[in-house]
């Protein structure tokens, strides 16, 4: 794993130009080109999926994300970082492809999944080891205010892909919702209403597009409620000061 050498890159950037140029995330087509094929797996997708993976040498290989993600992989309450631990394996992968490869835009992540700080292996490694870890409940929710608002809603669009209990679709790279942080589910929601989120799943989109402010609002809040599936729950912890 790279990421010791990756550091003094990392400091040194504003006195190493040459280094910036080559740590900036590419921009590879998404939704907005003809053509798009929202789950279409590049090679090293495909590579990182049929990999035998080790969640001990994930474990080791996830130090390049545990300083935003943070150990025990529960995110922050900000829309920045999310929860990962338990999400599919799968959806793991593609989204952190997707970065890798300019397919889903994030530059303050991108120096840290390059192929300067994990190899593909790793990539597969460090999505074992985080579908392995117990969902911490103490993720940032909403005001609580507009609950049957967010279940019609869920109910009606976001169900058939995400389950009746947000567990997702692994076999179909649909994440896990349930227990994520709100801000972070409310902001990829805009994201992708407003088509800015460029790996997107297209019907996703279509779906989303009719929904308000308030309607994602409340969605965001209901989903962030829904506890973890069953063996999947964290022992219970303090929660971070500023959650709600």
């Amino acid at each position: 794993m790279k990421f010791i050498a990756v550091i003094p890159i990392l400091f040194a950037l504003g006195s190493l130009p040459a280094w910036a140029d080559a740590l900036q995330q590419p921009r590879a087509p998404g939704i907005e080109s003809k053509g798009y094929v929202w789950n279409k797996p590049n090679k090293e997708q495909i590579f990182a999926l049929k990999h035998k993976a080790d969640p001990v040498k994930g474990k080791a290989a996830y130090r390049v994300c545990q300083g935003c993600h943070k150990p025990d992989a529960s995110g922050r309450g900000d829309a920045d970082y999310p929860q990962l631990a338990g999400q599919h394996t799968t959806v793991l992968i593609k989204q952190l492809v997707d970065v890798r490869a300019g397919k889903r835009d994030n530059p303050k992540m991108h120096p840290f999944v390059g192929e300067w700080a994990v190899t593909t292996e790793e990539i597969s490694d460090i999505a074992a080891y985080l579908n392995s870890l117990p969902i911490p409940t103490t993720n940032s929710k909403g005001d609580g205010k507009h609950l049957d608002r967010g279940f019609a809603v869920y109910e009606k669009s976001c169900a058939d892909c995400h389950g009746d209990a947000g567990e997702g679709y692994g076999d179909k790279f649909y994440p896990m919702v349930a227990s994520q942080h709100y801000a972070y589910l409310l902001y990829e929601s805009l994201q992708i209403r407003e088509g800015t989120r460029r790996n997107a799943n297209p019907k996703m989109v279509r779906i989303i597009k009719k929904y308000s402010d308030e309607d994602l609002q409340a969605v965001a809040d209901y989903m962030s409620r829904l506890p973890p599936p069953v063996g999947k729950l964290a022992p219970a912890t303090v929660a971070d000061p500023g959650k709600k």
